[in-house]
């Protein structure tokens, strides 16, 4: 007697679970805008579709209070005892808007991670935008580009534009005209950055040692409500300075070019007095020693604290946390085949 096995159904394939996203938003002065966007971020967290058709939901809000100076810390614990998904961390004084950003990267479990500003300047709506450029692109981040002059005055404005360009000529690096607070990268790969980052880096340079795929998606920045900026022309001098510090030392390399040709030019005057002394007769200046003298040594100087210079940046390169490489959860994204025209790769 033979008995027959029931063949098995089929299971019903199950929904894609939906893109988790990680908000961070470094706290100083968000006493009056926290509650507005805390509300604007409500919907989000609920699920969402970006006009792709992406399913997402705000799994956290990662609000880091970086030693606000204003009533922040009252209005983020009130907001943590209404909603569950806002989870505030409490830094022990004031370490600036990066280290604070990098405090809450690595508090995150979101497939994606999103960095804005308290001041209600970057919209969350534009979180689709962005994703929507990120799994099109196939990149790992993807930066936020104002289609309208941010909300500053038109000094601040110039010298924010000045500087990025000038330390894009200098380090050789086209993606620091990019750099936005408002950003989403891919969160594995931002966990694992905070773990290798040292003291002081800037966190959107420390970012360009491990992405490979940049773009960029348009958005337009609201205004700040009359809110004071957190920043002076002396912090953000601060600010730019670390910029070209952790950048690399490229910089140094224009010194050495100097210094080589002060060199050179001591070695040309050298031959055409030897040449003049010994086959024209011309007499030779006093002068013209110590002109060789002095350009001859200034050069070999400054080619000499350039190339010792070199040697404390390769040093300095690991004591930042450059990673020699980077393991991920995942392979590497790849473009979409017909990329949405908003984005931008670098």
């Amino acid at each position: 007697m033979s008995v027959s096995t029931p063949e098995p159904k089929p299971v019903p394939d199950s929904p894609a679970l939906p893109t988790r996203l990680s908000i961070i938003v470094p706290v100083y002065r968000g006493e009056r805008t926290l509650e507005g966007l805390i509300a604007e971020i409500v919907p989000l967290t609920k699920g969402f579709a970006t006009p792709a058709g992406i399913r997402c939901v705000v799994e956290e809000v990662i609000l880091v209070c970086d030693g606000a100076a204003d009533g922040s810390p009252q209005v983020m614990a009130l907001l943590a005892s209404r909603h569950p998904f806002v989870k505030p961390i409490w830094l022990s004084r004031n370490f600036g808007q990066h280290a604070a950003t990098m405090a809450g990267l690595a508090a995150t479990t979101g497939d994606w991670v999103v960095t804005m500003d308290e001041d209600g300047q970057h919209d969350p709506k534009d979180i689709s935008s962005l994703l929507d450029v990120a799994v099109a692109s196939g990149a790992t981040l993807v930066y936020a580009r104002a289609l309208n002059p941010p909300p500053h005055g038109w000094l601040r404005n110039f010298l924010s534009r000045a500087a990025k360009k000038l330390v894009s000529v200098l380090v050789g690096n086209d993606r620091i005209g990019l750099f936005q607070s408002f950003r989403l990268v891919d969160g594995d790969v931002a966990r694992r950055l905070t773990a290798l980052c040292g003291q002081g880096v800037f966190l959107d340079i420390a970012l360009t040692w491990v992405v490979d795929r940049v773009a960029t998606a348009p958005v337009t920045l609201r205004d700040e409500g009359g809110r004071a900026s957190g920043y002076n022309f002396k912090s953000l001098f601060s600010y730019f300075w670390k910029l070209v510090l952790t950048a690399g030392t490229r910089p140094l390399r224009v010194v050495a070019i100097i210094g080589f040709l002060s060199i050179l030019i001591a070695i040309g005057v050298t031959c055409k007095a030897l040449y003049e002394k010994i086959f024209l007769e011309v007499p030779v200046a006093g002068w013209t020693s110590l002109i060789i003298a002095v350009s001859f040594f200034s050069g070999v100087m400054l080619f000499a604290l350039t190339m010792i210079a070199e040697y404390i940046g390769l040093s300095l390169s690991r004591a930042m946390g450059r990673p020699s490489y980077m393991v991920v959860a995942h392979p590497p994204r790849r473009p979409a085949k017909n990329p949405p025209r908003s984005g931008q790769d670098v």
